[in-house]
């Protein structure tokens, strides 16, 4: 009976989740494509360029395969409710068409320099090609190969309006997920493009803070791929969350993406407060620490030493953001307390090798709100 029941509740789950996604399929020309995208009837969302890193060997394989005849994976897109299709899925595909075409689009909305092709096993005459280029016809497409081009098929699957909400956002995540997107943070930028271009904009100029840098002295590698921004990230979610929701925050990366979700969708949240919070936090760290006050701290030697440490933010960072209000007006020296967070408490134990951040933080963030309270 017991295992009917689970069978029958897993089978519900399963018939609910299939009615709330509505979509549609078909094959389209890459000429259509093109033609949406001039039309902007397509929105591939030209800030995600920053995060997808398609080399030109990449770029010439896939105009190639088109050539050759070889199919292409479907594009996935979602229909908003004034009809245009935004990109889940696909968009390195529909920006090397583009961008070879002459189409493609940047952030300002200037067209991109057209993109031209290397040699290849197959093709190798194709080094130095271009679409069409009247001061260089000898290294033009001819018509018929243009022809070929648009009149190759590309299948599309539509994610419905009538679709539940979150289904693009899911489906983004599952697809993209290990692709040329290197990290989880470049794809919670892309939801966030999707679901709330403001917050978006405004976290990317958070990010940028002069103190902020300073303090994370990250690496040019961890910058590029978003690093800082997951960090503000973890800010903004963590500096006052409720210490019991701590104890479920179960698999970090999801927490940080549903929970960045649920305050895209809020339209109360408190954007002026929470960069008050943000900037007065770095600004105190940065006078009194400055690089080092993510380091770790040697007591024998009375020095920090080493790269950024994550733990070392959840503690001093989101401690000091959770108690900024009162230490500008305290006597305590910040440099000293963070000394005793290294020698005085149970971070170093919390935080060891092999400590998840499931672990970590429900003890680190209570700690650091304790250990900076003025």
């Amino acid at each position: 009976m017991a295992l009917q029941q689970q069978a029958e509740k897993l089978q519900k789950e399963i018939d609910d989740r299939r009615q709330e996604i509505k979509s549609d399929g078909y094959l389209m020309s890459i000429g259509e494509w093109i033609s949406l995208y001039e039309d902007r009837e397509i929105d591939i969302h030209p800030e995600f360029q920053r995060f997808f890193r398609w080399s030109s060997h990449q770029k010439t394989s896939l105009i190639e395969s088109i050539l050759l005849g070889i199919p292409i994976p479907p594009i996935f897109v979602s229909q908003r409710e004034d009809g245009i299709w935004d990109v889940v899925d696909g968009l390195q595909r529909l920006s090397t068409i583009y961008e070879f075409a002459g189409k493609l689009r940047d952030e300002d909305n200037q067209v991109s320099k057209p993109l031209v092709l290397e040699k290849t096993k197959y093709l190798p005459s194709l080094e130095g090609k271009k679409w069409e280029d009247p001061n260089d016809l000898e290294n033009s497409f001819t018509q018929a190969q243009r022809l070929l081009i648009k009149r190759s098929k590309i299948a599309v699957n539509i994610l419905q309006k009538e679709s539940d909400e979150m289904a693009k956002y899911d489906l983004f995540q599952r697809l993209n997920a290990g692709g040329s997107i290197a990290t989880p943070q470049e794809i919670r930028n892309c939801i966030l493009v999707m679901y709330n271009k403001k917050m978006y904009h405004w976290m990317r100029d958070l990010s940028k803070n002069e103190a902020f840098q300073a303090c994370l002295s990250l690496s040019d590698r961890s910058i590029e791929e978003q690093y800082d921004m997951e960090l503000l990230l973890r800010f903004l979610i963590l500096r006052a969350i409720d210490e019991t929701e701590l104890r479920n925050i179960g698999d970090i990366s999801t927490f940080l993406t549903d929970r960045m979700v649920d305050i895209a969708r809020r339209e109360q949240f408190n954007y002026q407060q929470e960069t008050e919070a943000f900037q007065r936090t770095f600004e105190i760290l940065l006078g009194q620490l400055g690089s080092d006050a993510f380091r770790k701290y040697d007591k024998s030697k009375d020095r920090f030493f080493g790269g950024f440490l994550v733990s070392a933010f959840e503690v001093i960072a989101l401690g000091i953001g959770y108690n900024y209000k009162s230490l500008p007006h305290s006597t305590v020296d910040l440099k000293d307390v963070v000394k005793l967070v290294w020698t005085e408490t149970k971070y170093p134990s919390w935080s060891g090798g092999g400590t998840d951040a499931k672990r970590r933080i429900p003890k680190l963030v209570p700690l650091g709100r304790e250990m900076f309270k003025a």
